[in-house]
């Protein structure tokens, strides 16, 4: 009888045992970048466009200014 308890107590033992066996699997995904397109860059075009154009006008105003201080005439 001893002998019949102690084989019931080892194999639950082993039963258990094999039930508690777990394994975790972690998936890893690449990460996908992907570009992205700011609007300060077009700004920056319109800023650089802006200051081509009002340049030239900027330039004039310069030169007249030069040419009524030579000239001595005041409005």
């Amino acid at each position: 009888m001893l002998k019949q308890c102690g084989a019931a107590v080892v194999s639950l033992f082993f039963l258990t045992l094999a039930a508690c066996s777990t394994s975790h699997e972690i998936e890893v995904k690449p990460v996908e970048i992907k570009p992205i397109h700011i609007t300060i860059d077009v700004n920056v075009k319109v800023d650089k466009a802006l200051d081509d154009f009002f340049g030239d006008i900027d330039a004039a105003q310069k030169k007249l200014e030069k040419n009524q201080s030579k000239t001595g005439g005041s409005e």
